[in-house]
């Protein structure tokens, strides 16, 4: 008898069952024959290797949940913890000790095991006790040579440890290159991972090394593969009139459609009309470049978009999703030549309903290339007389559109779309890549245009086929966290603001609209609008149609990007299909398409995220480049986050920044988590998140990404005015980081104050650690206060991408007794927690100690810097003097037990929204719904 892999799994799955043995197994399924007994333990194998079965340590078979293990990708942090992210979206993510994770590393497929939960089942703790699938092959990161051995320090700080590189494996790498390298042996015990140089990107210092070290880090592919430039070589660069007649394509030649777009974009996907007809109803005709029709289905084009998933723009280059002969060729809409496309035409009556609607192949030809700058200087009378003449028969046309998007925009408002406004900007770079300027984007009325027009098609769309009931992808944007909405409302109390919830206390995004109409222009507009932001989930790809929160729709999709974005690739072919069999699908491709669309709605959903990290890297590394030449010139900027060890500043020109605690020298200032603010016990001055302050740069650190500044005429700190002890006593005193009775807004430290001594600091310092644990947050350097020293750093700019909290950390700052758990937050969003990896696992301090304290208390392991006992390889060395002793200092320090910062140019994490990208060539989007969109970067939605 033949055994099938859902036979097996199903039978474990029963509540009657009980791990057993192979051989138990063999009988109770009846395998008989040899070949079906081979057969049968390849099975068995394969379900073990894949994690769908568990073979424990007496060599019994389970499945994993019947075994209190979960299943999923580890989500590394700088810090050293981790969390899970289970398979099982309704399970709920697992933290993860640096010493649990028992040489796993970032995005490695691992099963977890439970050790310890909070009340109520909310909070897990746990322990990684097998690895499925190891993520990284490659790092990227510095050359560090010795004399017959180096260490590769990762560019990923969530590589927690060094890679040991033997001397044969040097491959012609010298100290201070930029290498990439292939692991040969993962970490096995204190053993650090072992690794050969297969490539040399050059000096860390010399031109455009910095970004090719993060196309690498991320492992973009930067070059197509032969076959996938055959079959674009091979496509035709015309169009010939027996393809449009043979194809049935309506033709549209004679209408007047235009392209608005980037003065600098070459991939133009999406054209537009407007038209009033007889009966007084305006139709909208939205046409995109049909692009299935060349990248055909299990094609080398098709396989290689859906490996890319999307394009990605860098500050200086495209990483393309097609050849350039495909999207800045045949498929890009140029003007005065023939085009396929996928049209959308919208009849509107005069209460903008959609009274009709048709989704259709077309050929058009468009009358101009129209630029958002042209168009935008034509409708608000601004445009020289030479520009009126020419493009004065479309006048009429741009009349119409700008009034039919205004009212599209009105009625979205009303059902409760969120549209942020945030300001974006783009850096300016020459010819070696060194940033020149950062400009602000205007987010003009021919911007919203398209956007508006972008968003009904995908709407339209997307409702069409959901009724139709075949497979399809949609783009999904579920209701935000309950908890995290509770801590927004009590957020923007601080600042005068009320909301009120509906039915159950539920948010309706009606109200989140409401609040940012009520804050428009006013100081606190970008910091409430950031922290809004912050609390929502992620936009991701979904085979089910669940709706779209930001956009106050019920049926959303993407349409109208197929040249960069995959999902818009599929739903193309799934149209022709459908158009082709008179408005179904033949069963077997039913079936096949319905199999497939989860692993397309995954993988493209992954691959997104990978662009925007990439994106979003390469923006903060250029930001702190730009700002190399500036320390010692004073801006203006305002509060943008507040924290335990200081307070981050946004500049006008969107570099972000931090002013340490330690720096703030006029007075001892506590951190106020509710109120965002840090107040001052003897002069009771306040710096409020929103507050306008003036700044001087004082430090760039490239390796980081990170600027601090320091605030203009601050006075020095008066000595002698507070008697204080340190770590403990100083009577009611209420002192910074390391006095008992600090506490960050909800007390942080718990009743035992700092962490007195165990942890000796092995910075430059060399001081005991009496005052807050010196634990190593951001740089890491630690500043002699009265009465100890307190840590301080820049740490992470936000906390992890593409994390979702359950409850927002805790924390001053200090890695203390008694302080939270970091917790993870969604979409890469704010936590408060500055005390982010545990300190220690002491024993409980009492009522305020947190919640694995309780559960385990294992004394005297130490937590946070390394994955495990006695840190990498390199330290090791090191310590018995045959390691590296000139190196890696910093990375040591940016690897402690500081916690969770905010700010630093990382970013607030965002729910996607909306339509197609309309500034082309890597020209970011402008702000508004696709802000909220792509958290402020190219429109993704």
């Amino acid at each position: 008898m033949k055994v099938t892999k859902d036979q097996i799994v199903s039978f474990m799955q029963e509540q009657a069952y009980k791990p057993m043995t192979y051989k138990e197994l063999e009988k109770h399924f009846g395998v008989g024959r040899a070949d079906d007994f081979k057969e049968f333990i390849k099975l068995l194998n394969q379900l073990e290797e894949s994690g769908d079965v568990v073979r424990g340590a007496n060599d019994r078979y389970g499945v994993p949940e019947r075994m209190n293990l979960v299943k999923g990708r580890l989500q590394a942090h700088a810090k050293g913890f981790a969390f899970l992210i289970p398979e099982d979206r309704e399970h709920p993510d697992v933290y993860i000790n640096a010493n649990d994770l028992h040489t796993a590393m970032n995005n490695d497929i691992v099963f977890v095991r439970i050790t310890a939960k909070s009340q109520g089942g909310g909070r897990l703790e746990g322990e990684v006790v097998k690895i499925i699938a190891r993520a990284n092959t490659q790092i990227v990161g510095v050359f560090q040579g010795m004399e017959t051995y180096a260490f590769v320090i990762a560019d990923d700080k969530r590589l927690a440890r060094d890679i040991f590189i033997p001397q044969q494996a040097f491959n012609g790498a010298v100290t201070g290159q930029k290498v990439v390298v292939r692991i040969v042996n993962y970490p096995e015990g204190r053993s650090a991972a072992e690794g050969e140089v297969i490539e040399i990107l050059g000096h860390k210092d010399d031109p455009g090394v910095d970004i090719l070290a993060i196309v690498r880090k991320h492992q973009l592919p930067e070059v197509f593969p032969e076959d996938v430039m055959a079959e674009a070589d091979a496509v035709p660069d015309r169009i010939s009139e027996e393809e449009i007649v043979s194809q049935r394509r309506r033709d549209l030649r004679g209408k007047r459609i235009v392209t608005i777009d980037g003065e600098d974009a070459k991939d133009l996907d999406d054209a537009v009309n407007v038209e009033v007809l007889e009966n007084g109803n305006v139709r909208l005709g939205v046409h995109i470049a049909d692009v299935s029709y060349y990248v055909r289905e299990g094609s080398a084009l098709d396989t290689e978009a859906y490996n890319r998933g999307c394009s990605v723009y860098l500050t200086d280059r495209v990483i393309p999703m097609l050849p350039h002969r495909l999207s800045n060729g045949i498929c890009s809409l140029n003007p005065q030549v023939d085009r396929l496309t996928m049209s959308c035409e919208m009849e509107f009556d005069a209460d903008l309903k959609v009274v009709s609607h048709d989704v259709f192949t077309s050929v058009i030809r468009t009358s101009e290339r129209m630029t958002y700058k042209n168009v935008r200087l034509l409708l608000t009378g601004e445009a020289e007389p030479e520009l009126v003449e020419r493009y004065a028969y479309l006048m009429e046309d741009f009349k119409r559109m700008e009034a039919l998007a205004a009212r599209l925009r009105s009625r979205r408002m009303k059902r409760g779309a969120i549209d942020f406004d945030f300001e974006e900007s783009k850096i300016l770079v020459d010819e070696d890549g060194k940033p020149t300027d950062i400009v602000k984007r205007e987010r003009s009325v021919a911007e919203m245009m398209i956007e508006e027009f972008m968003l009904a098609a995908n709407e339209t769309v997307a409702e069409h086929f959901t009724w139709l009931k075949v497979p399809f992808l949609y783009r999904i944007h579920e209701d935000p966290d309950a908890e995290k909405l509770m801590n927004f409302m009590e957020f923007v109390t601080t600042f005068g603001y009320t909301m009120k919830g509906g039915k159950g206390g539920a948010i309706h995004a009606r109200s989140l609209q409401n609040l940012l109409e009520e804050i428009k222009d006013t100081p606190e507009e970008t910091v409430i609008s950031k922290v809004m932001l912050r609390s929502m989930k992620q936009a991701r790809y979904d085979s089910q149609s669940l709706g779209h929160f930001g956009l106050a729709a019920e049926f959303y999709s993407h349409f109208t990007s197929p040249i960069r974005r995959y999902p818009d690739l599929v739903i193309h072919r799934v149209i022709r299909e459908v158009l082709e069999n008179g408005g179904t699908l033949p069963d077997d491709r039913h079936e096949y398409l319905a199999s497939r669309m989860n692993d397309i709605a995954q993988q493209s959903s992954e691959r997104e995220r990978i662009a925007v990290d990439a994106e979003r890297e390469t923006e903060a590394l250029k930001k702190a480049q730009y700002m190399l030449d500036k320390i010692g010139e004073e801006f203006e900027g305002i509060i943008s986050s507040v924290t335990g060890f200081g307070m981050f500043i946004e500049l006008d020109n969107t570099v972000e920044g931090l002013i340490r605690l330690s720096d703030l020298t006029d007075d001892y200032y506590n951190h106020h988590e509710q109120q965002h603010a840090l107040i001052g016990e003897r002069t009771s001055k306040m710096f409020r998140i929103g507050d306008s302050v003036k700044v001087r740069v004082v430090r760039v650190n490239m390796d980081e990404h990170t600027v601090d500044f320091e605030l203009v005429d601050m006075k020095p700190r008066k000595e002698g005015v507070f008697p204080r002890r340190a770590g403990g006593g100083g009577g009611k005193f209420k002192g910074a980081g390391g006095f008992k009775g600090f506490r960050g807004g909800k007390g942080a430290t718990g009743k035992g104050g700092a962490d007195r001594g165990r942890d000796k600091g092995k910075d430059k310092d060399k001081g005991k650690d009496k005052g807050t644990d010196k634990g190593k947050s951001g740089t890491g350097r630690h500043e002699k206060g009265k009465g100890g020293y307190v840590a301080v750093g820049t740490g992470e700019s936000a906390a992890p991408e593409g994390i979702r909290g359950r409850k927002r950390g805790r924390g001053n700052g200090a890695a203390a007794a008694g302080e939270a758990a970091p917790q993870r937050v969604e979409g890469g969003g704010a936590t408060d927690d500055a005390g982010g990896a545990k300190a220690r696992r002491k024993k409980s301090s009492g009522d305020d100690a947190p919640w694995w304290d309780k559960k385990r208390g294992k004394k005297g392991r130490a937590g946070g810097g390394t994955l495990s006992e006695g840190g990498s390889l390199s330290e090791r060395l090191a310590a018995v003097g045959a390691g590296r002793t000139d190196s890696g200092s910093g990375r040591r320090a940016a690897k402690g037990r500081g916690g969770i910062a905010l700010g630093g140019g990382g970013g607030e994490a965002a729910p996607d929204l909306g339509a197609a990208p309309a500034e082309r060539g890597g020209v970011d989007w402008a702000s508004g719904v696709n802000a909220l969109a792509k958290g402020g970067k190219k429109r993704r939605r």
